[in-house]
C-alpha cells in the first residue's frame, strides 16, 4: 500500500479532510498532518469508518523538525509518500498601514516558508524513491493582491514561485510538482463560521465544493509523465474572473 501525506488538515468540512478521504478511497494509507489533534483524530476516524487507512501527525508546518516528522509518520505508515499536498493557509486580513511586522511575517511563514520546507523534504525523500506528486494549494491571491489581503497575497505569490521553480528543477527527475489556484470561496467550515452572509449570498453553486476539488487533485496525481500539468485553476461556474 502506498502512502499520501496531506499537510494542512483541519475540520472535516474542509479541503484538507476532503483530500484525505479521496486519497484513502483510492487505497492509499493517508497521513493527515496539522496543528489540532482533535480535528485530525476526527478525520482519521471518519476515514477508518469508511474502510480506509489513516493516521495523523501533529505539528507546526513552519518548522523543519515538524515537517520532517510528518514524512517520518508517512514512512512509518508504510512507505515514502507517493503523493504530498501542502494545503496550509492563514487567510487573515489587515490594512497595510495598520499591519504589524509579526502579522506580515506570520503570513509568509505559513503561506510560503512552510511550503518551501515541505517541498524540500519531499524532494529529498521522494526523488531517491523514484518520484511522485507534490501539489501546492494556491488561491486567487497567488496571482493578484487586493487590500486588505496584501500579506496573504505576498505569501501565496511566493508559494507559487516556489512551486514553479521546483517543477522546472525536479520534473525531469520524476517529481511532478503542481500548483492549484483555488479561485473562489470553498464551501467549508471557515466560510460557514466566519462569513455566513457570504455563504448565503453565493449559494452552493457559487462556491467550490471540497470533494470536487479533491477529485481534481487526484487527477493531477494520476497524470502520465507525458502530459503533466504545472498549474491548474479551479473556480465555480458563477465566479467572475
Amino acid at each position: 500500500m502506498g502512502t499520501a501525506l496531506v499537510i494542512g488538515v483541519g475540520a472535516t468540512r474542509g479541503l484538507g479532510a476532503a483530500l484525505c478521504r479521496r486519497f484513502a478511497r483510492e487505497g492509499l494509507h493517508v497521513v493527515a498532518a496539522g496543528r489540532t489533534e482533535e480535528k485530525l483524530a476526527t478525520v482519521v476516524d471518519q476515514i477508518e469508518t469508511e474502510g480506509g487507512r489513516a493516521r495523523f501527525a501533529v505539528g507546526d508546518a513552519t518548522t523543519g523538525e515538524a515537517v520532517s516528522a510528518f514524512f517520518d509518520a508517512a514512512e512509518e505508515a508504510g512507505s515514502i509518500p507517493e503523493l504530498v499536498v501542502y494545503n496550509v493557509g492563514n487567510n487573515r486580513l489587515s490594512p497595510l498601514v495598520e499591519m504589524s511586522d509579526a502579522f506580515f511575517e506570520d503570513a509568509w511563514r505559513v503561506g510560503c516558508f512552510g511550503g518551501f520546507l515541505a517541498g524540500r523534504e519531499a524532494a529529498r525523500r521522494m526523488l531517491p524513491a523514484g518520484g511522485g506528486s507534490l501539489i501546492f494549494t494556491g488561491a486567487t491571491a497567488s496571482l493578484r493582491a487586493r487590500p486588505p489581503f496584501t500579506a496573504f497575497a505576498s505569501a501565496k505569490a511566493g508559494l507559487r514561485a516556489v512551486a514553479h521553480g521546483m517543477a522546472r528543477e525536479l520534473g525531469s527527475r520524476g517529481l511532478h510538482v503542481a500548483h492549484v489556484v483555488i479561485d473562489g470561496v470553498i464551501d467549508g467550515e471557515q466560510v460557514s463560521r466566519r462569513m455566513p452572509e457570504i455563504k448565503e449570498k453565493l449559494g452552493e453553486e457559487g462556491m467550490l465544493q471540497p470533494d470536487q476539488i479533491a477529485d481534481a487533485y487526484w487527477m493531477l496525481h494520476r497524470q502520465p509523465p507525458s502530459a503533466w500539468t504545472l498549474e491548474l485553476d479551479l473556480r465555480p461556474h458563477r465566479e467572475s474572473f
